[in-house]
């Protein structure tokens, strides 16, 4: 039997209050325990007061690294990257020396860079998993005119240019002069992670991307392995589960913002024909204007806020229509992941890593515009044989593939190589 591994996970999301990212590290680091490895946490966090604090989740240990990030643009910038970078990185060089580790596991864009430099600096392999599109993009999604569904062909200065303006409005010529900060921002992050002894990124888009936007990342190790997924509990609420509201319904579950493709979501109903309520399991910034949208074209839209998971799953399990009208290049999303293994029928974009998950009139259907997407909402809402016949497909495709005990098996696998490794050459 292998010996047991000493692994650090530093993150920038963790339960209890997080998003997919946070969810996902949460099953690594309990798959790992199961292992019977010594698992350390330390999770970064914008906040009040700032300081190092521990706490525990379920058992497992976590240091907190809080700082507080005022929220002024381009200060707000350089504290949350390169001031956070220096003293992150300082901080796990003496975590390390005070208690040696095998491995570090970098989890997401925040950590990653001082996760490098101190595993580089103490000799411990570092682990960098990207979760979307932060090494290749300024802004993490590739989207350089919101209202458009073109992805940005490059983070050059030109494109930096387009896409500042409709972040900035009125005050893009003031940001005009941060592009030189914006790239040698992104330029230290590719060169960064380039160092990292092995990348995992969590969907063949990722992988896809990665090589060919990061050229810095040619002689770097990149691996596809899938976020970890608690099938145990996710088939505990598909048989437990009860109805949350009667009759059949329409459900989209995440953040109301534009690259999420909630624009698209009352045309797409409209065109389908349907009456069905529309519920909303989440919230954003453009929650405003999808009510006003729903109004005006007479959609009975009920949004439910950000809900826990049990009662996010609850609506997954009973949902006529699983909606993913996303046209940002989702790297690989927890919500069809889940919304699978519990047996719903799925409509979603052909974008970025969906269809990792979902194969096109198998176990879902995929669409490459608006359009397509409101026919398939109105082909699954028509045929309902056909609607049963994909969920079931689904839920036992991703059983296996995504569970959370064959992926952390996979991470395991990568550490023990990097330290053999690392091992062979000292």
């Amino acid at each position: 039997m292998s010996a047991p591994l000493r692994v650090l996970i530093v993150t920038d999301s963790f339960p209890p209050n997080c998003g997919g990212s946070g969810w996902s590290t949460w099953e690594l680091t309990r798959g790992l325990g199961v292992r019977g490895h010594d698992v350390r946490v330390v999770h970064v966090e914008i906040g009040r007061p700032a300081g190092v604090f521990t706490r525990t989740y379920e058992s497992q240990p976590v240091t907190t690294f809080r700082v507080d990030v005022p929220n002024v643009p381009f200060v707000r910038n350089r504290l949350k990257n390169e001031r956070l970078w220096v003293r992150l990185g300082d901080h796990l060089i003496r975590s390390i020396r005070e208690r040696p580790v095998d491995v570090i596991h970098a989890q997401h864009v925040m950590t990653t860079v001082p996760s490098i430099r101190a595993g580089t600096a103490a000799g411990v392999p570092v682990v960098a998993t990207v979760r979307d599109y932060w090494p290749v993009c300024y802004w993490s999604d590739l989207i350089y005119d919101p209202s458009q569904p073109q992805l940005c062909p490059a983070c050059s200065a030109r494109m930096m240019l387009r896409c500042v303006q409709p972040r900035a409005g009125l005050a893009t010529p003031a940001a005009w002069p941060l592009i030189p900060y914006m790239r040698a921002n992104l330029r230290t992050k590719r060169t960064t992670l380039a160092s990292a002894r092995a990348v995992i990124a969590v969907s063949s888009a990722i992988a896809r991307d990665l090589r060919q936007r990061a050229p810095e990342l040619a002689g770097t190790e990149i691996v596809t392995i899938p976020n970890p997924i608690d099938m145990a509990a996710l088939d505990a609420a598909y048989d437990a589960a009860e109805p949350p509201l009667a009759g059949p319904y329409v459900l989209y579950a995440g953040k109301l913002a534009v690259n999420k493709g909630v624009q698209f979501l009352v045309p797409a109903m409209t065109r389908a024909g349907l009456r069905w309520p529309l519920v909303v399991v989440g919230d954003g910034p453009w929650r405003g204007a999808l009510e006003r949208d729903a109004r005006a074209a007479g959609v009975d839209l009920r949004v439910m806020g950000w809900r826990g998971r049990d009662d996010v799953w609850a609506w997954m399990r009973h949902a006529a229509v699983l909606a993913f009208p996303s046209y940002g290049p989702e790297s690989l999303s927890r919500v069809l992941i889940e919304g699978a293994a519990l047996g719903a029928p799925i409509a979603a974009m052909d974008t970025g890593g969906t269809r990792d998950i979902v194969t096109s009139r198998v176990t879902g259907l995929l669409s490459s515009d608006v359009d397509g997407f409101a026919r398939d909402l109105a082909e699954l809402a028509r045929d309902r044989t056909l609607a049963a016949s994909l969920g079931a497909a689904a839920r036992a495709d991703v059983h296996d593939r995504f569970a959370a005990t064959a992926v952390v098996a996979r991470i395991e696998q990568v550490y023990r190589q990097l330290i053999d490794a690392s091992a062979g050459a000292a």
